[in-house]
């Protein structure tokens, strides 16, 4: 079994180390993603790059959250659902939102469920979504721009997830408190 390299400003690539630095001054600490995703400077700074694009979308804190943790939960990330839960907590993110995602439950507003099965139907179709999916999103008031909006999005959250599965990231600390695990399907 392979073990992942987790680095810190002093073993890191010397490309890496800035961003490094930067992500302990932010936190306090440098999650273990920022750690793992290091090892290949490209990648990391790539992620750094699409996180702060999708944060500066047209999307509002909720949607920004929506969008995030229904992927993270559609692929199953035992890493990034509990980082996004203490995002959340740190955005003011009501807490019904949070665990509606977290549970997959509907969100309790229409306009955020429309969001959240949008993304979900992206993700679980590829991008191939039909026409009555696209409607269903316009109707709800949603743009074509949202759409591409979400698309970056995904990209950001399949570097972490897919880097997350691999290297079977450990938990920070900080994020321990909102563990999860998929729920299974009642048979």
């Amino acid at each position: 079994m392979a073990n992942f390299k987790i680095h810190n400003s002093e073993t890191a690539p010397q490309e890496s180390k800035e961003l490094l630095e930067g992500k302990k001054k932010a936190f306090g600490f440098v999650p273990n993603l920022i750690g793992t995703l290091a090892d290949s400077p490209q990648l990391a700074k790539a992620y750094d790059y699409l996180h702060e694009a999708f944060a500066s979308t047209s999307f509002n804190n909720d949607e920004l959250t929506v969008v995030w943790q229904t992927i993270n939960v559609e692929n199953e990330c035992h890493y990034c659902v509990p980082a996004h839960t203490a995002i959340a907590n740190a955005m003011s993110i009501a807490p019904e939102i949070t665990e509606a995602l977290r549970n997959e439950t509907p969100l309790p507003n229409e306009k955020l469920e429309a969001l959240r099965t949008f993304t979900v139907a992206l993700v679980r179709e590829r991008g191939f979504v039909n026409e009555e999916q696209l409607e269903a999103f316009f109707k709800a008031g949603y743009s074509q721009t949202n759409v591409l909006e979400i698309i970056l999005g995904l990209a950001q959250k399949t570097i972490s997830n897919y880097t997350n599965h691999v290297a079977k990231t450990p938990l920070d600390n900080a994020f321990q408190p909102f563990a999860w695990e998929k729920k299974s399907l009642a048979v």
